[in-house]
């Protein structure tokens, strides 16, 4: 298949720029495996789960990794984060002028500042000084909303761009299935007796990149920290024994849990990912999938096609546009069974 085949026509007002007031209000589109599609609401995930099915999350963190500062010659600057590696040291896209070099220094807001110690690839190495990296970020930094949410950050934003489950802050874009879960819908799914648990990955701004090449097999996933641990797998095993379905809430999930069974057998994980999953992919761990609508020609509807069906998939997607639902990171959801 060819990056083309995965385009869609979406007209400019069905791009959700702001979350809607309570997060289990988005609309559900629902895929059967037999191609029958049901229009729903989100909450009404809890009557399509059975007790004894598994909910997988990523409970990845998103930090607030936009800055804004100026070079020493005064020029400005725009810093995003891509990955911390350590207290005061991060991978970080910069926008300026003209790129800075290794040595120079950006003056930050509050006396914060960062000096360049080189690049790897399109990324450069930033070392920060007046305090720990993920203090400075909470203290002066900016939602980094995603490139079609064409406004400024809100302190709104700070809480919903967030899952009400995030633990493990590194992430730069939200793992966007999960801003649907609120505290009720999830105290619902326990009573039903769905099962919960986690893996993390850390989404990377490379999520937001097209794809450039027309040939598949050409394309170059960016790389992403992910962490698959013991208590997942068991809770995996237990869901298999008792003939109750995986579901992974997002992509990112679903990577994650397929990275990890890479040998064939889900194990416990951590490490990078750079796993590219399309169609003619063989899943091995996951049976059915909650997940927003995804920009056309990308990665992440590549992924949705592999698990549910290229025909089945471009034809939902074409009644969430003729039904108006709202796309993409604040826009609403769909559920997905496994193509046998």
């Amino acid at each position: 298949m060819r990056t083309s085949d995965f385009h869609y026509d979406l007209p400019e007002d069905l791009i959700a720029r702001e979350p809607l007031p309570e997060r289990s209000a988005s609309r559900l589109l629902v895929l059967e495996e037999s191609g029958e599609i049901q229009d729903r609401r989100f909450a009404d995930l809890v009557d399509l789960l059975a007790p004894g099915d598994l909910l997988v999350f990523n409970d990845t963190k998103v930090i607030p990794a936009r800055l804004y500062g100026r070079k020493e010659t005064g020029g400005r600057v725009e810093i995003l984060i891509e990955r911390p590696l350590a207290d005061d040291l991060a991978l970080a896209h910069v926008r300026a002028s003209k790129a800075p070099k290794p040595g120079q220094k950006i003056g930050l807001d509050q006396g914060f500042g960062c000096r360049v110690e080189g690049r790897e690839g399109d990324l450069f190495r930033l070392r920060f000084v007046g305090a720990p990296l993920l203090e400075i970020l909470e203290c002066i930094g900016h939602v980094p909303l995603p490139p079609y949410i064409d406004r400024p950050d809100t302190e709104a934003d700070r809480r919903r761009y967030q899952t009400v489950y995030a633990r493990r802050p590194g992430a730069v874009a939200a793992p966007t299935a999960g801003l649907h879960f609120d505290e009720a819908v999830l105290a619902r799914l326990a009573a039903k007796g769905v099962e919960t648990a986690f893996v993390t990955l850390h989404v990377g701004a490379g999520t937001f990149q097209p794809v450039r090449v027309e040939e598949l097999e050409r394309h170059r996933m960016h790389r992403e920290v992910f962490d698959v641990p013991q208590a997942t797998v068991a809770a995996v095993e237990r869901t298999r024994e008792r003939g109750g379905r995986v579901v992974a809430v997002g992509t990112t999930a679903v990577r994650s849990l397929e990275a990890a069974a890479g040998s064939g057998k889900l194990i416990p994980c951590r490490g990078e990912t750079e796993l590219f999953i399309r169609p003619g992919y063989r899943f091995r761990c996951v049976d059915a999938l909650v997940t927003n609508f995804h920009l056309p020609e990308s990665t992440l509807l590549m992924l949705v096609c592999a698990f549910a069906g290229y025909e089945a998939v471009m034809r939902a997607y074409r009644h969430a546009v003729a039904q108006r639902y709202r796309f993409f990171s604040y826009g609403d959801a769909m559920f997905l069974s496994r193509k046998s």
